[in-house]
């Protein structure tokens, strides 16, 4: 990897292809913190009102420190991708168990988290709606924390893939989480008063995290028809959305008249 001297720092910043690389890391690195900002926002929206910013804050930059970590370890990563466990004919790296252990838990925490709504929400014996089950703060961070490490490093080594210019990745990730920073407020806000959109979410975690498993027995899924999927479902229930306010509309429209 190219180092940090001044030279080379001034030969970066006046080459043309290294700001289309920086710009399409940036979009790359966003695209891929999609469902990490998902899974923070989710957690978060289980605590106390006046602990979501702040645990959106920690876990956000928890992801961009270990990011950046994991980039000044680059010469320790490559050492990870070398099969370390051998099991009925699969080679397992420290790559592939980290991307089936973290596949592991978004399938329990997102499976978990459906099976609640599904079996255990819907309303009381007074019509009130039943709480969820408390989630403290320290065990929101931890799991905050530990999906951070697995989207991390999944992140890091596709940025890995694209260029060999260490400046640029850094300045990617530093970017991608500033915006992904700036968008985590909204997001929480948008999945809170949108319960459907609470499920879609977490249905999108789900897939994600077998996708990881898949990843981990070297059984390529191209994100792309992934991330296609999710978009498709969003904008079905945008309109969905917009259907039900029209309805509501028009009906407080009519008990008026």
């Amino acid at each position: 990897m190219n180092g940090f001297s001044p030279s080379e720092l001034t030969a970066l910043v006046s080459s043309p292809d290294s700001w289309a690389a920086l710009l399409t890391l940036i979009v790359l690195e966003v695209v891929l913190g999609v469902d990490n900002l998902i899974f923070i926002s989710i957690l978060a929206n289980r605590l106390p009102e006046a602990s979501r910013a702040r645990t959106r804050s920690i876990g956000l930059a928890g992801a961009l420190l270990l990011r950046l970590v994991l980039l000044s370890l680059l010469a320790f990563l490559t050492h990870l991708t070398e099969p370390v466990v051998t099991f009925e004919g699969f080679a397992f790296s420290w790559r592939d168990l980290i991307l089936i252990g973290g596949g592991l838990f978004l399938v329990w925490k997102a499976g978990s988290e459906i099976f609640e709504a599904v079996f255990k929400g819907g309303e009381g014996a007074h019509g009130e709606a039943k709480p969820k089950r408390a989630l403290g703060f320290a065990s929101a961070i931890a799991q905050i924390l530990f999906i951070d490490m697995v989207f991390s490093f999944d992140s890091i080594l596709t940025a890995v893939g694209m260029t060999d210019h260490l400046p640029i990745m850094m300045a990617a990730v530093v970017v991608s989480v500033g915006l992904m920073m700036v968008a985590s407020g909204p997001l929480g806000g948008f999945i809170r008063r949108n319960p459907s959109v609470v499920m879609l979410a977490l249905a999108f975690l789900l897939v994600v995290g077998f996708t990881l498993i898949a990843e981990g027995f070297e059984l390529h899924v191209d994100k792309g028809y992934i991330y296609a999927a999710m978009a498709f479902s969003i904008l079905v229930e945008l309109l969905n959305m917009a259907v039900r306010r029209k309805e509501k509309k028009d009906g407080r429209g009519a008990e008026i008249a």
